[in-house]
């Protein structure tokens, strides 16, 4: 009789401790903001999968505990337990109920991605490019513009083919709730609907290297006008190197570029208000490229622009070669590669290279 009203007790303490955890795991907010049609259905799901999940971890709990407690040998009692024989319908029970409680959820899963990856009208492509420590972006269907921003129509679906230059990595944007991985030799893909304006980070989920935790970047959603504005600024910016996108202002222009190759993720800069660590500060960059260009026979805008292009070239003390991307002369126009060494420049205390 005692022990029946002990697991009385523990079967009710159980009964209120999961209504507890239930209403504690849905208060709070596990996740940033919706940015996505398919951010509703995710936070849906993930909320189900804590409402099954909080009784089946207090009922195992509980039995464990109050077996350590019920079953526990006295002081001094050295024989050996009783012999315990196993129970086919409870076996039966234990194994049928987890098995239906899995496939059910299973399947509320798949119903769920396979409504996010179904291919949509509209669908604005997008391929991305991961490599140690940045992301690059293309839009085939815009006249095959590539950028190094990620800027997105708001309430059209859009489609990524994600690939990589070099190591694993994972394209992951939290606020759309959606992530791939990008592996070498293969193209994924993934679908999402972007439906809130605003700027939300790019995030590399997969441990890349030394300069994995800089690896990040900022997709900006905005009104189909805006987007349709932006395509026209970067087309125009390909052949004057951004400079009058920035309404004539070489910092300006030099310092988005900086931003939006991710030479700031990388690199500290005061001027760009960057603080990376994965690569060498460049406050003081002037003195240094006239110090070690001279020693190369380069002015201090030559050893700039061949330290962007060819970055292995001469690694800075306390640094490793194969860190920095060594496309840059690929995906910068002659333009843009001048104005940005042109803003190194000036902002670290050289002036301009011309």
């Amino acid at each position: 009789m005692r022990s029946r009203r002990s697991l009385i007790w523990v079967l009710a303490l159980s009964a209120i401790a999961t209504a507890v955890g239930i209403v504690v795991v849905l208060w709070i907010d596990w996740f940033p903001a919706q940015a996505s049609t398919a951010a509703t259905d995710i936070d849906t799901l993930y909320d189900v999968l804590l409402i099954v999940s909080v009784p089946i971890f207090v009922l195992v709990m509980a039995v464990a505990l109050y077996s350590v407690w019920a079953f526990r040998v006295k002081p001094g009692d050295q024989r050996d337990g009783a012999p315990i024989h196993g129970n086919t319908r409870l076996e039966i029970i234990w194994v049928t109920i987890p098995f239906i409680i899995v496939a059910v959820l299973a399947g509320y899963g798949w119903i769920v991605l396979d409504d996010i990856e179904a291919k949509k009208a509209d669908e604005l492509v997008v391929e991305v490019t991961g490599q140690q420590f940045a992301w690059s972006f293309a839009y085939p269907d815009l006249e095959e513009l590539e950028t190094n921003q990620l800027v997105l129509p708001v309430d059209r679906p859009v489609h990524f083919k994600v690939n990589t230059k070099d190591v694993l990595h994972d394209f992951w944007v939290p606020d759309f709730r959606l992530k791939t991985d990008a592996v070498p030799g293969l193209t994924t893909t993934i679908r999402v609907t972007p439906n809130r304006v605003g700027s939300y980070p790019v995030v590399c989920a997969e441990l890349c290297g030394i300069g994995h935790s800089t690896m990040r970047q900022t997709v900006r959603v905005v009104p189909a006008e805006e987007f349709d504005a932006w395509v026209e600024r970067q087309r125009a910016s390909k052949v004057d190197g951004g400079v009058d996108d920035a309404g004539g202002d070489p910092i300006a222009a030099g310092r988005q570029l900086f931003n939006d190759t991710g030479c700031n993720a990388c690199h500290t800069l005061a001027d760009a208000g960057a603080t990376g660590a994965a690569g060498p500060a460049l406050d003081d960059l002037a003195a240094q490229a006239e110090r070690l260009g001279r020693a190369e026979g380069l002015t201090a805008a030559e050893f700039v622009e061949t330290s962007i292009v060819d970055p292995d070239a001469t690694v800075a003390e306390g640094y490793q070669p194969g860190i920095m991307p060594t496309d840059y002369g690929d995906r910068l126009s002659p333009a843009q590669l001048q104005t940005l060494v042109d803003y190194l420049l000036e902002v670290s205390g050289g002036g301009s290279s011309q």
